[in-house]
């Protein structure tokens, strides 16, 4: 895998699309995630692979000092925007998760909500993280299980858009046992919960419309498709919502992910 390459086309796979839709429905997880690490007034505190910044406002809404960071420039004039309009100071810097432009012991808090799970070297990431916050400090991730609603999409996706054969499945930071093999060594405490999102629809095609037409990742797929694969890989996500939401009717599904509070060591 040509890491450049892939991180370029990241890069602007997650600029397409509408990522305020995805975004609302994950900030709830942003919220407890902030909870969850103890954000206070007066902290320093960094959100890696920010969105639009969900979680930097839910900690500058607790009076932190926070700096949002993003690989795509899009998601990085989108954030800005937002945290502008909702009144806070929110600095934000574009910057690759495995390559942070922050001097170590920066941050009492760097968390990332599903986010920085997506980089391509988890070890590297995990070690970038854990060199930019201070000793004793926290560092929050939140990434979907193994068996949610959203890892199957995601897996549907793949049977169209295959990931790189060596790019580990960015669902493994949902599993505990994964995580605390790959902090070993970095984090004195970890701490995990596991918890729901709910995805909601009027219907599943509703849903699944709103789906490859907001959702980065799918808009991006979608692109290099024929049209025999857009009607299969609809008729797919199709059947998982339906089968998930029990029918036709309004969908409201419950996907389990995994919230990672871990402190550095002292």
């Amino acid at each position: 895998m040509d890491i450049a390459q892939f991180k370029e086309r990241q890069a602007h796979a997650w600029g397409l699309g509408d990522y305020s839709s995805l975004s609302r429905v994950l900030a709830p997880a942003a919220r407890d995630l902030c909870d969850a690490c103890a954000v206070g007034a007066g902290q320093e505190v960094l959100d890696v692979a920010a969105g639009d910044g969900n979680f930097a406002l839910a900690c500058a809404g607790e009076g932190a000092a926070v700096v949002a960071s993003d690989l795509a420039p899009v998601m990085v004039e989108l954030g800005r925007a937002r945290t502008e309009a909702e009144g806070y100071d929110v600095e934000w810097v574009l910057a690759d998760a495995e390559e942070l432009p922050f001097a170590g012991d920066s941050f009492e808090c760097v968390g990332s909500v599903f986010g920085a799970v997506f980089a391509p070297r988890p070890e590297v990431m995990a070690r970038e993280l854990f060199r930019v916050v201070r000793p004793g400090g926290t560092v929050g991730l939140t990434m979907w299980t193994h068996d949610s609603f959203t890892t199957e999409l995601f897996g549907v996706g793949r049977r169209y858009s295959p990931s790189p054969p060596d790019l580990p499945r960015a669902e493994l930071w949902g599993d505990e046992d994964t995580v605390r093999e790959r902090l070993d060594g970095l984090a004195a405490r970890i701490e995990t919960e596991r918890r729901t999102i709910v995805w909601e629809g009027e219907s599943p095609e509703e849903f699944v419309d709103r789906l490859e037409r907001d959702a980065p990742m799918q808009v991006a797929a979608r692109q290099s498709l024929s049209e025999e694969e857009l009607e299969a890989s609809h008729a797919d996500y199709l059947e998982v919502v339906r089968r998930r939401a029990g029918g036709d009717g309004p969908v409201r599904i419950e996907s389990e992910y995994l919230q990672i509070v871990a402190r550095r060591r002292g």
